[in-house]
């Protein structure tokens, strides 16, 4: 039996013939090494809770965590949870701005971002930086995206996305994702519908290329039900890996587990 203690992260992806998934180890904040994790499928795996949850930001021993693993002094305070992370057209770096620190800002949201359609439970707008394409589209879970516009900030494009959102939904329904059982429109004929509805004021930043990124993941079998696991409540699991999708594992019974929004959380995987 193989045994891995790690303080959780979000899964790293690539796309190489489908989705893969490799697990950072973490020792509080000092990284270990790191797993792949795409041949457990099919894989009994056993999670327990080691009842230790440590800031990601400052490695701070805490109870609950915020935002996605972090303190709450440091929800407050670091550039991981400022405003313009959740609501891009709030970054102001390109004025010279900086809404939490101002070297962070620089290195990512000055830089070229994308306003794509992605498809997982639906058809959804969002915003990228171009480095990120296309581990962003694979941890959300799409199985198509497009890109649409390109722009030198993340605020430019914060604001392509706002205008967007009248007409389509920035928002996954994970069950749905998680259960295969989204949308059937065309990615491509949304696109020239949010062309058409942007028109000529961002008509220099349209994206001409249309290549449709196809994504397929690790799964065996998709569940027709799904549950969500939360250590807090249960924090022993032991179940047949059926698959990976987004930042999910999904088992035999139904029960899917949120790796990313466990981040922080030490445990033990045994498989």
């Amino acid at each position: 039996m193989t045994n891995i203690t790690t303080h959780l992260r979000k899964m790293r992806t690539t796309l190489d013939n489908g989705a893969q998934y490799t697990l950072p180890l973490i020792d509080i904040l000092e990284p270990t090494g790191n797993y792949d994790v795409n041949p457990l499928v099919g894989e009994v795996i056993r999670i327990e809770f080691l009842n230790n949850i440590h800031c990601v930001a400052t490695g701070k021993r805490i109870k609950k965590t915020f935002g996605e693993g972090l303190s709450y002094d440091a929800w407050l305070s670091s550039p991981l949870a400022s405003p313009s992370i959740v609501r891009p057209e709030l970054s102001r770096i390109h004025e010279g701005v900086a809404l939490r620190d101002y070297e962070w800002e620089m290195a990512n949201h000055y830089q070229p971002h994308f306003v794509y359609l992605s498809k997982t439970s639906d058809i959804k707008v969002g915003v990228t930086r171009s480095s990120n394409v296309p581990s962003r589209w694979i941890d959300q879970g799409a199985t198509e995206a497009i890109i649409i516009a390109e722009t030198p900030y993340r605020q430019l494009a914060g604001v392509i996305e706002v205008a967007l959102k009248e007409h389509f939904t920035d928002k996954t329904s994970w069950q749905a994702m998680l259960k295969n059982t989204g949308t059937l429109d065309s990615i491509l004929v949304k696109k020239e519908e949010a062309l058409e509805r942007l028109g000529i004021d961002y008509e220099s930043f349209f994206y001409d290329d249309d290549n449709i990124t196809q994504i397929t993941y690790p799964v065996l079998e998709y569940p027709k039900k799904v549950t969500s696991l939360k250590l807090d409540t249960k924090p022993i699991y032991e179940g047949k890996l059926m698959g990976i999708k987004g930042q999910y594992f999904i088992f035999e019974d139904g029960t899917v587990f949120n790796v990313r929004s466990h981040a922080g959380y030490q445990v033990s995987i045994s498989f």
